[in-house]
């Protein structure tokens, strides 16, 4: 005699797969705005270093001063200044981001 087989029951049979599923995105959600933040915070620090650095360039008496003015008001903190003849090196940080930037002062114009 045969016997007849009960239908399977597959009911709740793709829950763990959606939560799977759920914890992937999120997790992908999360790394893509770490990842843009950390690029926000590079392009800020690249802005601060030259605008700090050409401030510094082009004051005449007190270009350290000047240069920690700009980094800050760019949000960015001064870390190194270091001024060589009429070249200016300024190393400022953004967070977790770090950049340079050099500036040379023109002493004569050309007319």
């Amino acid at each position: 005699m045969l016997f007849k087989k009960e239908p399977l029951n597959n009911q709740g049979q793709i829950l763990p797969l959606m939560a799977l599923l759920v914890l992937l995105a999120v997790g992908l959600a999360i790394l893509a705005a770490e990842l843009g933040a950390v690029a926000v915070e590079r392009a800020q620090a690249r802005t601060a270093a030259d605008a700090a650095a050409l401030a510094a360039a082009t004051e005449r008496i007190n270009p350290e001063k000047a240069a920690r003015i700009i980094a800050t008001s760019n949000g960015a903190t001064l870390e190194s200044f270091r001024r060589d003849g009429s070249e200016v090196v300024i190393v400022v940080r953004v967070g977790r981001a770090r950049a340079t930037a050099k500036a040379q002062s023109v002493t004569s114009f050309i007319p």
